[in-house]
């Protein structure tokens, strides 16, 4: 079985981290720093809260004057590479919020992302002076290195998995537009992964403004135009026309139809929750000239409250051309995952072409194995 992340901060980890400070600070006992991180309630941490424990015992074992530690955290820094340091930003996050630490609390963690990563460590800054730390963010969104330029989209995010929400940015994302412009065509894939995460972050919040923005970036460049298809991965996902319309999936209807004789089928038609069925459909290009398509399957995932709640699949996502016939077999497991409880009921599955629904059938989930 693999080791939790949260394990990453092992004893020789954490020794091996106080060896590197007391190396430059002679006072610095390596032993003791590890014994008092180490002690309860260590065990029941998770990750994030062991990453901020270090944190804090970090400050408690460095010169109470904030300058002063972050100088001895500053000569070792740059071989303290990779996600575990992420407690060096946590630091700065949690003793250089004063305001006469501004400056060098941004400075302080412009440096630190250059090996692991500030994304967390700037959102309580941006809650307290969103203006002033969007201004350091704008500058950063044209650094040289590339890490900071990533870290200038990814700090902004609305909802970065595992970091506070920002939610002044769901309200009003104009003030995040102005650092993605920056970045809409950057040359490091690291960094327009983030611009293209942070743009599908606000579609949930801001749909609208995101399609504007996409309209108006559209054809600026490859890249640009390959964030933007990412960036708006939920909306079409979501079948929203506009996102559809501008990524060139065909818009048919019922008095100008796509496709005929769609089937889905589902074998075997009632398992219990853990097994595995397999989806068999087909259908029937008829348009007359070559179309893109999207093509997919939705489960309406019965709830513990008996409710249902649809969950997209994707099967297909391509161009096809005319009088073509499509067919394909899909494996589905109904295993207990992380992010899905499984629960026994009716579940419609739909085949859907470009978000509308084709064809669709039942499956039914009669309770766990024993």
């Amino acid at each position: 079985m693999a080791n939790a992340l949260k394990d990453i901060y092992s004893i020789e980890f954490l020794k091996d981290f106080g060896d590197k400070v007391h190396k430059v600070y002679k006072e610095f006992d390596p032993e003791q720093f590890t014994a008092c991180i180490l002690s309860p309630p260590w065990d029941e941490l998770q990750l994030k809260a062991r990453i901020h424990r270090i944190a804090e015992k970090l400050g408690e074992y460095l010169p109470k004057p904030f300058e002063d530690s972050l100088q001895i955290l500053f000569s070792i820094n740059e071989s303290c590479v990779g996600f575990p340091y992420l407690f060096l930003p946590d630091f700065v996050a949690t003793y250089g919020r004063q305001e006469k630490h501004f400056e060098l609390s941004m400075n302080a963690l412009e440096r630190f992302t250059q090996q692991s990563s500030s994304e967390f460590a700037i959102r309580p800054f941006l809650l307290i002076e969103p203006k002033r730390v969007m201004g350091y963010m704008l500058k950063w969104s044209l650094h040289e290195n590339e890490h900071v330029r990533r870290f200038s989209s990814e700090g902004c995010r609305p909802r970065l998995p595992w970091g506070i929400s920002l939610p002044m940015f769901k309200s009003d994302p104009s003030p995040i537009f102005k650092v993605l412009e920056n970045l809409r065509a950057d040359p490091s894939l690291y960094v327009r992964k983030s611009v293209a995460n942070n743009l599908n972050d606000i579609t949930k919040d801001n749909p609208k403004a995101v399609l504007e923005l996409a309209q108006k970036w559209i054809g600026y460049s490859s890249e640009t135009d390959w964030i933007l298809r990412q960036g708006c991965r939920t909306l079409i996902r979501k079948a929203n026309p506009t996102a559809l319309a501008l990524f060139g999936y065909t818009d048919f209807s019922d008095e100008n139809p796509l496709f005929k004789n769609a089937t889905l089928t589902v074998n075997p038609d009632e398992l219990q929750i853990g097994d595995r069925c397999e989806l068999n459909y087909s259908l029937d290009i008829i348009w007359n000239t070559p179309a893109h398509i999207r093509l997919e399957y939705g489960i309406d995932f019965i709830k513990s409250n008996g409710s249902s709640s649809r969950k997209l699949f994707l099967l297909s996502d391509k161009n096809v051309s005319s009088g073509k016939y499509l067919s394909g077999t899909h494996t589905h497991s109904f295993a207990h995952l992380t992010t899905r409880k499984h629960y026994p009921g009716i579940h419609r599955i739909t085949l859907l072409v470009n978000g509308k629904e084709a064809a669709q059938t039942i499956l039914n989930i009669t309770g766990g194995k024993k």
